[in-house]
């Protein structure tokens, strides 16, 4: 009786009538007249509906790298301030092209810049953090059947100066639209239609999934799968604002029920979701370089001084496995950053030289970082000693172990990794609806 409880309560929720949304559309969608008439073609549907709706759009694609270019040009690239009016643009041409569009089908439409929100920000130009969305201006627009085009990506510092949100950041600023105004759902409308169970390129078999928890997504996101920025999903789940995944292509995606189950995949609470799988999906990334810094001293304060000096210097240490000599007194230390930080941090641990005392420096391109994630973990045991075994089976070879409550993550030789993705979404029942 529980469990039937727990299922109509879900299916409630997944296809309540959305009163309010925000709709979002990247540099795919907005990618030339075509595509944009498609995403007109969404806005139109959702006001027939009856429901209100605000939109936030990314540059049209490839737009953000030809500006940026433009500023590296201009020669000084310390000014951050002049390159975020740069390379903030894309999306203000976005907004008003499609604000035409909409006009031009007698709906009234009307582009917005961060800075008329105001969306207000605070940290560095080029990577600045959403701290106030001041939505009085966008609920009276709306409440006055005006549809606003905002433009994603950016926002006004404290300082009165133009701020960009980093590169995804159009998520971001949807997601804290939709929780300035208290929409119902923040619609992520993208070239794919959903989250899968693991990349479709490489695992055609890769199930589409109806639903995940915020925990889970974020896990996917930060782990290597491009479906969605982190950070707008750290600020959904901070608000229990549901995101729902959707493709602007896919015909289904048209329909008049746009509340169905079969649309898209939503994020939401974990308590929303009836887990029926341990494993909900795999993830990778083939951007990991690995260093290993060998016959370290063993004393107190060293690792402080390399992961202190890497992070003054903006390098971001994801895994780490320290190893410890026989005689007690050296250590081999092994850790990974991103590929484009590898020749940075390189030269952190050389100018330490002098502090910490060490025999050799090793650096290796040639792997990957391999995630399973699932909030089913937490209650089951036994999820590690299978993923080992199978990697074994397999002949695959662990470099490096991390995990969290709902995560398990291994460094592995690149040329592996499809056959380790492959062999674990079949052993965890991925490949099963």
């Amino acid at each position: 009786m529980y469990l039937k409880l727990i299922v109509i309560e879900l299916k409630s929720t997944m296809d309540q009538k959305y009163k309010k949304i925000v709709m979002k559309f990247g540099g795919t969608s907005m990618a030339d007249m075509d595509c944009i008439s498609k995403v007109a073609d969404h806005i139109e549907r959702e006001l027939s509906n009856g429901t209100l709706i605000a939109v936030v759009v990314s540059a049209m694609a490839g737009e953000t790298d030809r500006l940026i270019s433009l500023a590296d040009q201009a020669g000084n690239n310390m000014q951050q301030s002049e390159r975020d009016v740069i390379i903030s643009t894309g999306e203000q041409v976005s907004s008003a092209i499609l604000s035409m569009i909409l006009n031009r089908r007698n709906i009234d439409a009307r582009s917005i810049q961060g800075w008329q929100i105001p969306l207000i920000t605070r940290g560095i130009h080029g990577s600045a953090r959403i701290s106030n969305v001041k939505s009085n201006h966008l609920e009276n627009l709306m409440k006055n059947g005006i549809v606003p085009i905002i433009a994603g990506f950016q926002g006004i510092s404290e300082e009165n100066r133009v701020t960009t949100l980093g590169r995804g950041g159009s998520d971001t600023t949807a997601v804290a639209i939709a929780c300035g105004i208290h929409a119902d759902l923040c619609d992520i409308y993208t070239d794919v239609d959903g989250v899968y169970t693991s990349d479709p390129r490489i695992i055609p078999v890769a199930q589409k999934m109806k639903h995940i928890s915020f925990e889970e997504m974020l896990e996917m996101a930060s782990q290597g799968a491009k479906v969605l920025q982190t950070r707008s999903v750290e600020l959904a789940m901070s608000y229990n604002m549901p995101i729902r995944v959707r493709s602007t292509f896919i015909e289904n995606d048209f329909e008049n029920n746009t509340n169905s189950t079969n649309i898209g995949t939503v994020v939401t609470n974990e308590d929303g979701i009836l887990e029926d799988k341990v494993v909900s999906g795999i993830a990778y990334s083939k951007s990991e370089a690995k260093v290993t810094i060998q016959q370290l001293e063993d004393k107190p304060g060293v690792a402080a001084e390399i992961f202190g000096n890497l992070a003054d210097n903006g390098i971001n240490v994801d895994m780490i496995v320290q190893n410890i000599s026989a005689d007690g007194m050296h250590t081999d230390l092994t850790f990974t950053v991103q590929e484009t930080d590898l020749s940075s941090a390189k030269l952190v641990i050389e100018s330490l030289s002098n502090t910490i005392k060490y025999a050799k420096l090793e650096e290796s391109k040639d792997i990957a970082k391999l995630s399973i994630i699932g909030v089913g973990m937490r209650s089951h045991a036994g999820v590690a000693a299978q993923m080992f075994s199978v990697l074994a089976e397999n002949a695959i070879n662990i470099q490096a172990i991390t995990t969290s409550e709902i995560k398990i993550s291994v460094l592995i030789e690149l040329k592996h990794i499809e056959k380790a993705m492959k062999a674990l979404h079949s052993a965890y029942k991925l490949d099963q609806n």
